[in-house]
């Protein structure tokens, strides 16, 4: 039985990822921090979890996580980088949710984040947790990344055409929409629901955190011939807001001049062993109802008209797939585990 420790667990991910251990037969949760609610019953904060827990939430020190196998830091940016040397020292393998270890420069992590990075050395040990991309590493790591939410829909749908080296790298469009919980649980005036309901926004469009996320993961993807740099990725990626509370919906543009069954057989050969990669049927568009509190990503393939631009759609949960469900499949993957332990939920529907 693994000991897991979950720094951050009263925000969204950390719940989730409460919710999505509590039936895991391989982990036993033995440790959930929260400065705010320290010495609180979690039963009490969370009753959608009673009887399924007895503890109580700790203040995150390394005494209190120290005899933990595996620390999941559900956490905002700049606290995972704070107690990870110490805790890798002590063998404590980490599965980080925020994006202390996602980038590989260390200057490109200040320049989006803001902060001097405490521990720009760790980085290039780090994985990037994105199970699609990085399985055999995944397998053997210490300190994982797990990948963003926004990335793993975006890199998912365009992962299968970036291996082949069949799209025009400098015309690639990412519109994506993001239900509310991705902005986590700060009540700020922005994400009351007088705000946000019955209206949807863009934001970060001249230059979201993500940005540099996708475009090293899409660079990453290409290899041989087709290997490039992430400055070669044209990439143009803007975020919105919609009223809803879960669910990513990116809908991707690029331009190929493959055949549309062609490239529909690609994507089911890439994905055909993927536990939680699903490719719809031609003229199929995914919904982010249909993965709502799974781990899934499905994906449709368009090509409008039938001319060169190729539409795809990729939907994902946020908060599972884009989140907590995505770490605990790396969690399976590290642990030598069947990949969907503890993650065989079903979408809820409606």
């Amino acid at each position: 039985m693994i000991k897991v420790g979950i720094v951050g667990g009263t925000g969204y991910t950390g719940i989730e990822l409460l919710r999505i251990l509590a039936l895991h037969p391989e982990v036993a949760v033995t440790v959930v921090t929260s400065r705010v609610d320290a010495g609180k019953n979690l039963n009490d904060i969370y009753p959608n979890l009673r009887d399924l827990y007895h503890l109580k939430f700790t203040v995150p020190t390394f005494d209190s996580l120290k005899k933990c196998d595996v620390v999941f830091f559900a956490t905002p940016n700049g606290i995972a980088m704070t107690m990870a040397e110490q805790l890798l020292q002590h063998h404590i393998k980490i599965i980080d949710l925020s994006a202390d270890f996602r980038l590989k420069e260390v200057a490109v992590w200040e320049k989006w984040y803001g902060m001097d990075h405490a521990c720009p050395d760790l980085i290039k040990d780090s994985v990037y947790g994105l199970p699609e991309m990085n399985r055999e590493q995944i397998k053997t790591a210490s300190l994982i990344a797990c990948a963003g939410c926004y990335p793993t829909a975006v890199q998912l749908g365009l992962m299968p055409l970036m291996e082949a080296g069949l799209i025009e790298l400098n015309t690639i469009i990412a519109d994506v929409k993001s239900g509310v919980s991705g902005g986590g649980r700060r009540g700020t005036v922005p994400m009351i629901m007088s705000e946000i309901g019955e209206s949807v926004k863009a934001y970060g469009v001249e230059g979201h955190r993500h940005l540099p996320e996708i475009k090293q993961g899409l660079a990453s993807m290409a290899s041989g011939k087709n290997k490039v740099s992430a400055d070669e990725i044209g990439l143009t990626f803007t975020p919105h807001l919609i009223p809803m509370i879960r669910g990513i919906y990116a809908t991707v543009y690029t331009k190929t001049t493959a055949n549309l069954v062609d490239i529909h057989a690609l994507y089911r050969t890439r994905y055909q062993h993927e536990a939680f990669v699903k490719v719809l049927n031609l003229g199929v568009e995914p919904n982010t109802r249909n993965v709502r509190g799974s781990n899934f990503c499905q994906i449709g393939l368009f090509k409008p008209q039938g001319k060169d631009t190729l539409v795809i759609l990729s939907v994902i949960d946020n908060l599972v797939k884009g989140a907590a469900g995505q770490a605990v499949q790396i969690l399976n993957i590290n642990h030598g585990f069947s990949e969907s332990l503890g993650l065989e939920t079903v979408a809820l529907y409606p």
